[in-house]
């Protein structure tokens, strides 16, 4: 089970230059397809004249979802430096894309790789990695009698409280941490109904309160 991910904090920006080209990098921390669609095309326009615009990608807990664009360049030769790159640190939910202007004189394969795979690591260098926790997602469903109950046994650290909703038919969504779920949410009910952790030993519906799992990116 995977527990935790790497990322970067902030989008960050480098630069390389090798026989009159300029390589532009640029980094950033996204969530989805879409997402780097957006980006790319966002940066494709703020670079209209520039010859190439080669990227990759990793997305999800497990970064199993990627894809990497040469973009005219040789195959091989900048997507996959540019992946490389991003592999390198362990990282998923990260987008780079490089934007090259041409400087007349011919780089060869090795030193097209050398030039996207050091201008994609300059961006990288420039911003911070970060770990995040991979998180369950729980809606909570209780009656108003054992909501004082009830908020002292979301009173943790391990439960974050997303949302409230206290209208007629209450409900909070609260999160856990996935490697730990069952635990907390066993100790959660119990202390909320006062029953003994053998009284709950995984039930999750009860008279006064229902909690179900949501359906969740992991993230």
């Amino acid at each position: 089970m995977t527990t935790s991910y790497c990322t970067i904090g902030k989008a960050a920006e480098g630069l390389f230059k090798e026989k009159g080209s300029k390589f532009f990098s640029y980094a950033f921390p996204v969530n989805t397809e879409e997402d780097c669609q957006m980006i790319v095309e966002s940066v494709r326009q703020e670079h209209p004249k520039a010859r190439h615009h080669c990227f990759a990608y990793r997305l999800g807990v497990d970064g199993q979802q990627f894809r990497s664009n040469d973009d005219g360049e040789p195959s091989g030769t900048a997507g996959k430096p540019i992946l490389g790159q991003i592999d390198s640190l362990s990282l998923t939910n990260t987008l780079i894309v490089v934007v090259r202007y041409f400087g007349g004189k011919l780089l060869g394969a090795s030193g097209l790789i050398t030039a996207y795979k050091t201008s994609a690591r300059d961006a990288l260098d420039r911003s911070t990695v970060i770990t995040h926790e991979v998180r369950a997602h729980y809606c909570v469903k209780f009656d108003y009698r054992i909501m004082v109950l009830l908020m002292e046994g979301l009173n943790t650290p391990d439960i974050d409280i997303l949302s409230k909703q206290l209208d007629v038919h209450p409900q909070i969504q609260i999160s856990v941490p996935v490697d730990r779920q069952h635990e907390i949410i066993d100790r959660f009910i119990a202390s909320s109904l006062r029953l003994h952790l053998e009284q709950v030993d995984g039930q999750r519906k009860f008279d006064a309160l229902q909690v179900e799992l949501m359906p969740s990116d992991g993230l």
